[in-house]
């Protein structure tokens, strides 16, 4: 009976949603577990991961044979990391505490980096909605100043009627004293 590392898919129609489980390579996908050692979900950006660490070493030292997509989760999440740090302390290349700080130091860099990918892509969104913000003050701007102008030759027209609806009583009254 061979062990797998998979993926049992989850969640609802079109957001799919992943638990990291050991299973029999017989069993369905969704079928029969043996147990559940994390979560992927693909639909966040970057995909988040939850995942007992010490279960998924042990069951990788144990000869569990994941599929390709977890064991590039497994890989990213530094369980393959310490599996070869280990190796290097049981060959005597490096004490326990040496491999430990190794990792340490990996999964640190592996942490600013996301770090720094999710505060770009945080300033991108800014910087995006910043841009939408500007260039819909511009329009407004230009549609004020359209209404404006559309206002502003209402009144001159209304100005210039009223003007010559003066004047024409006026021509009106000085006409008639000349015929009488």
């Amino acid at each position: 009976m061979a062990t797998k590392i998979r993926l049992q898919r989850r969640g609802r129609k079109h957001y799919a949603f992943y638990s990291i489980v050991i299973a029999d390579s017989r069993s369905p996908r969704d079928g029969k577990f043996t147990e559940k050692i994390g979560t992927y979900n693909p639909n966040t950006n970057p995909a988040s991961v939850e995942i007992n660490f010490e279960r998924a070493l042990w069951w990788v030292n144990n000869g569990a044979i994941p599929t390709d997509t977890v064991r590039n989760i497994l890989s990213r999440e530094g369980v393959y990391m310490m599996k070869h740090l280990q190796g290097g302390v049981k060959k005597g290349a490096f004490d326990e505490a040496a491999a430990q700080a190794k990792f340490d130091a990996w999964k640190t860099a592996k942490v600013n980096a996301l770090n720094g990918v999710k505060s770009a892509e945080e300033q991108a969104k800014r910087d995006d909605k910043k841009a939408r913000l500007e260039a819909e003050k511009e329009v407004n701007a230009a549609i004020a100043k359209k209404v404006a102008d559309k206002k502003a030759a209402e009144a001159l027209a209304k100005a210039e009627a009223e003007a010559a609806a003066a004047e024409a009583p006026a021509e009106e009254a000085t006409e008639a004293p000349a015929e009488a």
